[in-house]
This record gives structure tokens, C-alpha cells and sequence, in this order.
């Protein structure tokens, strides 16, 4: 019998950011081809009864591959990543390609396609990190880069060997606006989080513990008001990542009711940790060591209320996995190191799907449409992939998630595909779980096995902002 489809997912609740509708996908040559009841036949079928069809998410925000200014490498690669991604109902991810100072960004580009192109598992994109603002990164080289598919770029204005001062963030942004590309900005008063840090490391609090004061809120506050007025003067567009606190929402929601061009995310650790989560015996306190760092559970409930209302745009996960118990990770500088010595992040890639769906859609916070929206739609609209990503439509890449609303899990470390060695959710119980992700037409994830190998991954070539 001749096959009218490559795959046909039969029988499922087909949910978009806009639309929610029961019928089934057919995909032909890594797209899809057609949506309707009674597909023909297929050379392999998915029974999606009682499930919901989503698109693959794309996570926006990830360190993969990554070395830091101090010299670590991270521990997923583009392959564990990208598995542990598609574990997740992740197709699509967007890591960092990271210049450090002194560095020709293009060369640095060329460095990170070239890890990527042997090892990647699902598709990928870059954003660049600037962190070396000269006249030939941004007048000769940046075009190139953005025309060749990386149309964000992501700033610092926090950590000695990456913060750009004010007249650096404003060359930046103007070159952004003139090349029609989006800025990242890490927006944390590197002067604020200098002087409390003094002042605790003086008082002989240096424990892990201490790390969220080192780190006020006022700091994430001020600066992100600082970065999108920056950006409005030079006329960019300006993306705030990892917002974690009230006093950094204030500024996003003021400047995107006058209708400045402002995009903000938040990650599953700041809606779902809380500094109060760091009150564990010794090194076990460097699991939550990240920046901007974990808040109160007030801060928690505006993030959600931002998401609900559209303040918020997407989640995603800035994965930044360093292993606890290795010295090129979070034991870099010893067990009894100062907060100031931990590397910053945690492991979330393959977490964050079902974190915010289960906390998010399962307790009413959000409805599945919205989910969709935070986790794949927008940031494929806000950072030039929709509608090749980020959807579920006749043309679109058949990138598709199978999803138990009703499966229950409590999360391990043991069952995550990860290059790490633990997970800051250990013990958390979720329900709704990916069972099947496809990328590109190829069933890569059955809920028990992985299917692919390393290098099956593309690079997406992303278009610049309109106008």
C-alpha cells in the first residue's frame, strides 16, 4: 500500500498558542503536510488518544558548550544538551556564541559552529555574546553575523570580565538598531553588587547562603530601567533576560505600555525556588548559586501574574550546567570557597517543559494556549524563527511534542539525560509529561529511548527584526 505521509500523529488535541483542536498531523519530508481528520496512510503512525500535540519547544536561553571568562567549560555539549532538550519536549534550542575580550567575534562564530555542526542533536541557533564592543566587531563584523542568521546579541552589565559601560551599551544598541538585530541584556548594577558584596565578605558571611544578598534587588531594578532607556535613546530593541524579582518588572511594564520595543523572560527557578531554598547543610548550598539570584516568594507570585498578563513574553531555562562535584564546576575553587568563587547556573534544559506546565497549566496559572505561546511561539516570532518554528501548520517544520497532562512523575537526577550531576528540582512532583518528540518528522524521544545520533542537528537561520 503506497503511504501518503512519512508520519501521522492520529487521534490528538492539537494545541497552538491561538487555536486548540482534535485532529491529526501529517508530515512529509521533515514538515507538515497536512492536518484533518482521517489522515491517509503512514509509514509510521503515533496514537495520541487522550493527548495533547504541542509544538517542540524552543528554549531560548542556554549556556551549551560554553567556556566561561574564568576558564570552565560547561558539561553538556551539543549532543547531551540537545538529547536531554528532546527529553524535555525541547526541539529547538538557541545557546550562546561567547566572545571574551580581545576575541574577533566572527572567528568566535566560526568556533561554535564548528562544535555544533558534529554534535548537535536537535536544531540550534546562536546569539552572540559582546563583550568586546570594538569598531570592527561592530561595524565590520556584526553585519556579516546577523545576515548570516544570528540576529541577537546578547550584554552584560555585571561580572568584571563581561560588563559594558554605559557608552559601550549605547554603541552596541545603536549597531543593533541599524543592522535590525534584538539585545540580550544581563541587567544587574555591577557597582551595587560590588559594594554589598564588601560588605559581607567584611562581615565574614561568605557562605553559598549569602550569594541572594550579595545580589539586591535594587540591582536587577535599577539596571533594567537603565538598559531600556539606553536602548529607547539609541531606538533598539532591547530583550531583558532571567527576570527574577518586582523591581525589575516595573521598568518592563512601564516602557512596554508606551510602546517601546521590550521583550522579557523569566525561568522555572525564579517561579518555583526561593532563597529560602539555599538553607541546606555545606557545599549542597552552591546547587542554587545563580544570578540574578533566587528571591522571595512574593517575587515568585508577580512573575506569574507578568506571564499570565503578557508582561512576561516567554520561559526559558538558562541552562548553565556545572557539575557540583567537579573542579572544573561548581568545585572550581573548593568546598570552603566564598560565595563570590561558586560558578554561577543550574541544570533546568530538560525540566523546563514540564515544571511550567505542571505548575503553570495544572494549577490554573496559565492555560495551555499560553503555554504554548511562552515556551515555543514566542520566541520563535521575537527572535525570527515562526512560523519554520514555534507552531503547528501546513509549511512549518514537523516539530511536534506528544503530551500526558495526566502523567505523574516526581522528578530525579537519575532520570533526567543530562551531562550533570544533580538537579536543583530533586523531589519536586509534576504532573503532565512529554512521552514523544519529533523533530523534523523524526521521532527522536519515545518516552523510553533515544533515537538519533549526534549531528543530526541544523543550524536555524534566523531572520532580523522588521522595521
Amino acid at each position: 500500500m503506497t503511504t501518503a505521509f512519512d508520519l501521522v500523529v492520529r487521534g490528538g488535541t492539537v494545541v497552538t498558542d491561538t487555536d486548540t483542536v482534535r485532529c491529526d498531523v501529517g508530515v512529509r519530508d521533515g514538515r507538515i503536510a497536512e492536518l484533518g481528520g482521517d489522515l491517509g496512510p503512514a509509514a509510521r503512525e503515533i496514537d495520541a488518544a487522550g493527548l495533547l500535540v504541542m509544538p517542540g519547544g524552543i528554549d531560548a536561553h542556554c549556556h551549551i558548550d560554553q567556556r566561561s571568562s574564568s576558564g570552565l567549560t560547561t558539561a553538556d555539549d551539543f549532543f547531551t544538551g540537545g538529547v536531554s532538550a528532546a527529553c524535555g519536549g525541547t526541539t529547538t534550542i538557541v545557546p550562546f556564541a561567547a566572545q571574551h575580550r580581545g576575541q574577533s567575534l566572527r572567528a568566535v562564530v566560526a568556533a561554535y559552529h564548528e562544535r555544533a555542526r558534529a554534535r548537535a542533536f536537535i536544531d540550534y541557533g546562536f546569539h552572540l555574546i559582546v563583550s568586546d564592543p570594538t569598531e570592527t566587531v561592530l561595524r565590520e563584523e556584526l553585519p556579516g553575523l546577523v545576515a548570516a542568521g544570528c540576529p541577537s546579541l546578547k550584554v552584560y552589565m555585571t561580572y568584571d570580565a563581561l560588563k559594558l559601560n554605559d557608552r559601550q551599551l549605547l554603541a552596541v544598541f545603536e549597531a543593533a538598531q541599524r543592522h535590525r538585530a534584538i539585545v540580550l541584556v544581563h541587567a544587574e548594577n555591577s557597582d551595587v553588587v560590588a559594594w554589598k558584596t564588601d560588605q559581607l565578605l567584611a562581615a565574614g558571611q561568605t557562605e553559598p547562603r549569602y550569594h541572594p544578598a550579595s545580589r539586591p534587588a535594587v540591582a536587577e531594578g535599577e539596571a533594567t530601567n537603565r538598559a531600556i532607556a539606553l536602548a529607547e535613546l539609541a531606538g533598539a530593541a532591547v530583550f531583558i533576560v532571567h527576570v527574577s524579582c518586582r523591581e525589575a518588572l516595573v521598568p518592563i511594564t512601564e516602557a512596554r505600555a508606551r510602546g517601546a520595543r521590550v521583550w522579557a523572560e523569566t525561568c522555572p527557578q525564579y517561579l518555583l525556588l526561593a532563597a529560602a531554598d539555599m538553607d541546606r547543610p555545606g557545599f549542597e548550598m552552591a546547587k542554587f548559586v545563580c544570578s540574578p539570584p533566587l528571591r522571595s516568594t512574593a517575587d515568585q507570585a508577580a512573575l506569574w501574574e507578568a506571564l499570565a498578563s503578557g508582561t512576561l513574553d516567554l520561559v526559558a531555562s538558562d541552562h548553565a550546567p556545572y557539575r557540583l562535584q567537579d573542579p572544573q564546576g561548581k568545585l572550581a575553587h573548593g568546598a570552603d570557597a566564598p560565595f563570590t568563587k561558586i560558578p554561577n547556573g543550574m541544570p533546568g534544559l530538560e525540566l523546563r517543559l514540564p515544571l511550567l506546565f505542571s505548575e503553570g497549566v495544572g494549577k490554573g496559572r496559565l492555560t495551555a494556549n499560553q503555554f504554548v505561546a511562552l515556551t515555543a511561539s514566542n520566541p520563535a516570532r521575537v527572535y525570527g524563527m515562526f512560523p519554520r518554528k514555534g507552531t503547528i501548520a501546513v509549511g512549518s517544520d514537523a516539530d511536534l511534542v506528544v503530551w500526558d497532562p495526566n502523567r505523574e512523575a516526581v522528578v530525579t537526577h537519575a532520570a533526567l539525560h543530562d551531562a550533570m550531576d544533580y538537579t536543583p528540582f530533586e523531589g519536586a512532583r509534576v504532573k503532565g509529561w512529554p512521552v514523544t518528540t519529533v523533530s523534523r518528522g523524526d521521532v527522536v524521544w519515545d518516552g523510553q529511548t533515544v533515537r538519533g545520533d549526534a549531528g543530526r542537528g541544523r543550524f536555524v537561520h534566523r531572520r532580523p527584526l522588521a522595521r
